[in-house]
């Protein structure tokens, strides 16, 4: 049998007691993919892009809340794209310069923009009430932090509709179609020297890349105009967004990064010209394939007829899968209680999770190798989101994660990025010092 790395973490994840009776659940992320997604992204741009062109792939740091992750990212030469205080918080405590932080967010606070424009932060606004506020923030404190707009192409959306930012009626940016939105747009940077950055979002699961280039070159359109009108080289950068969508049904990574820029220097060549600088927001692409939820069998039994592995890992980490799962199938791979991969017949087994509702299934009917009592599931395709949107139904505490590489003998050496959360912590997450708060509260 060819041992993949994957394999052989987890079979070291396993000998190592990252996962075991004590701790049934971990993620694993593979630090040498997430490497080499960081340098093809890269090499993509570098490929196509006029030479000298600026060019910021800020990661989305929704899509791996880890403060390791965006410091290894850092030192790959990412940025960060923000959407919240605990984004930024989390980007700042990973050491990424202001230079490189982008915030986005449809409902930023006066405090958020303030600070934002304070430490010299890209910010784009959402919305005309956002800039309004803008506006009176620079009155009263002139700052030279980019300051870009987001609009919106609508386009149409991708196969997820729930994902989807390019719709007609989507809540993010401003509306390019709706009456009197485009001229509206036009007027607001001829009327501000310092809006100088356009930004559009319309990249996401499901989402065709004829339909994202079609975007991109919707928002350089625009730039063109308002340049043109002002007379002179107002807006300077593009911020593209991210999106890329990412192959959940086997090993293979398609479409790339490289088929993506081709794409765009086809249909949208001035894009790439170096007459803007360039933004990206990539996040799922970046890392989903290096990562891998690891869960301890706990029990085996049947139901109708049809056998069940019930296991430690459900919607509290694979939240989308379970809720939706016709939108984020996941696969998952059987090894034994040894962390070995499993062989055998495939049998058509539902594959559940801890939580306490009928519908906690990461597979249902699948077909895999029989997992027993003490065997593994692994949930594939996990490093994006799965490890930073945690549910906290049933008060599960959130498990370990732990980045590893391989040796070039086959040996695996493991890396802390998030300890498993203690008890002790999810009883003090939930109030725990203030037990007595409501003992007198109501009382007649």
């Amino acid at each position: 049998m060819n041992f993949t790395d994957r394999d052989r973490a987890v079979r070291a994840a396993v000998a190592q007691g990252l996962v075991g009776p004590a701790e049934p659940v971990a993620g694993l992320l593979d630090i040498a993919g997430i490497r080499r997604s960081a340098a093809e992204l890269r090499a993509a741009f570098e490929e196509f892009t006029a030479p000298g062109t600026p060019v910021l792939h800020a990661f989305a740091v929704k899509a791996a809340s880890l403060v390791p992750v965006l410091r290894l990212l850092a030192q790959e030469g990412l940025g960060c794209e923000v959407a919240s205080p605990g984004e930024l918080a989390l980007a700042r405590a990973a050491g990424v310069p202001v230079a490189r932080t982008v915030l986005d967010s449809p409902a930023k606070t006066r405090a958020e923009l303030r600070e934002a424009l304070a430490l010299g932060i890209a910010v784009n606004a959402d919305n005309p009430e956002e800039l309004a506020r803008i506006d009176s923030l620079m009155a009263s404190a002139p700052s030279s932090a980019p300051v870009g707009l987001r609009v919106n192409p609508q386009i149409g959306g991708g196969s997820i509709g729930a994902m989807s930012t390019a719709t007609d009626t989507s809540k993010f940016g401003v509306g390019l179609r709706d009456e009197g939105a485009r001229d509206w747009v036009v007027r607001s940077f001829l009327a501000r020297p310092w809006l100088t950055r356009l930004h559009a979002h319309v990249g996401s699961q499901g989402m065709p890349l004829e339909l994202m280039t079609a975007g991109v070159g919707a928002l350089f359109a625009l730039a063109e105009e308002i340049n043109e009108r002002a007379g002179r080289r107002q807006i300077d950068t593009l911020d593209i967004g991210g999106g890329l969508p990412v192959n959940f049904s086997s090993d293979a990574v398609t479409p790339t990064y490289r088929e993506y820029v081709a794409q765009l220097h086809a249909t949208v060549p001035g894009l790439l010209s170096g007459r803007y600088g360039l933004v990206t927001e990539f996040g799922r692409s970046l890392l989903a394939k290096h990562g891998t939820v690891l869960a301890r069998v706990e029990y085996a039994k049947s139901a109708g007829g049809r056998p069940i592995a019930v296991t430690h890992a459900g919607a509290q980490v694979a939240t989308r899968t379970v809720f939706a799962p016709e939108s984020w199938p996941i696969r998952v791979a059987a090894y034994d209680a040894e962390g070995r991969p499993k062989t055998g017949a495939p049998v058509a087994q539902d594959v559940a999770g801890p939580c306490c509702f009928a519908g906690d299934l990461l597979a249902e009917n699948r077909p895999l190798p029989l997992l027993e009592s003490g065997d593994h599931a692994a949930v594939l395709d996990t490093g994006a989101y799965y490890y930073s949107t945690h549910f906290a139904y049933n008060s599960l505490p959130r498990p370990g994660i732990y980045g590893y590489a391989a040796d070039p003998d086959g040996t695996v050496r493991f890396a802390t990025v998030r300890t498993p959360q203690t008890l002790e912590e999810l009883a003090a997450e939930s109030g725990g010092a203030h037990t007595e708060s409501l003992r007198d509260l109501g009382r007649q």
